[in-house]
């Protein structure tokens, strides 16, 4: 089975189990709905599956606590894990709109065919998602997500077409 980041664990809050979680994530509110499964995944140790207790936002981070383990010496361990959902417990999503994990690693060329890089990473601001496309030989390429600059997602063909707008390569 496949399983994909949602997020991950990056320290303990208080003492009663709740956890900070950097989200990876366009969908924390769904993710990490009480009842929702999670699972766990740290080097060299299977998978934990666990259940959401609570959730809630602080700061830039998502606090959530796990059943069966509100106690701060429970969820110690799971510091730096990685929590990832299993691919069926992704939805459809309308026409037009991807997963992470679909986008990063595609190739991008601009709008003459011309290889640009591929999509290295996908960061969150505050207007629209930043695409990193990492090239060979020059520093890593910032190119706003927006209708603008990403012509067209086209997912069977492994590859994204931009238009390179004057100053977004400077």
């Amino acid at each position: 089975m496949n399983y994909y980041q949602v997020g991950k664990i990056v320290n303990t809050h208080g003492i009663k189990g709740e956890v900070r979680v950097q989200a990876i994530t366009d969908f924390p509110e769904k993710r990490f709905v009480p009842g929702a499964t999670v699972y766990a995944f740290q080097k060299g140790k299977d998978p934990v599956a666990l259940t959401v207790k609570s959730h809630r936002k602080h700061k830039q981070f998502d606090l959530l606590s796990f059943e069966g383990m509100e106690d701060i010496n429970l969820v110690e361990p799971l510091k730096q894990a990685d929590l990832k959902i299993a691919e069926d417990q992704q939805d459809d999503l309308a026409d037009g709109e991807y997963y992470y994990h679909q986008i990063v690693g595609l190739n991008v060329v601009d709008l003459d065919g011309n290889s640009i890089g591929k999509v290295k990473e996908i960061m969150e601001s505050g207007a629209n998602d930043v695409w990193v496309i990492q090239r060979a030989g020059k520093k890593d390429l910032l190119i706003p997500a927006i209708k603008d600059v990403v012509k067209d997602v086209q997912i069977e063909n492994h590859q994204v077409i931009i238009d390179m707008l004057d100053g977004l390569d400077d």
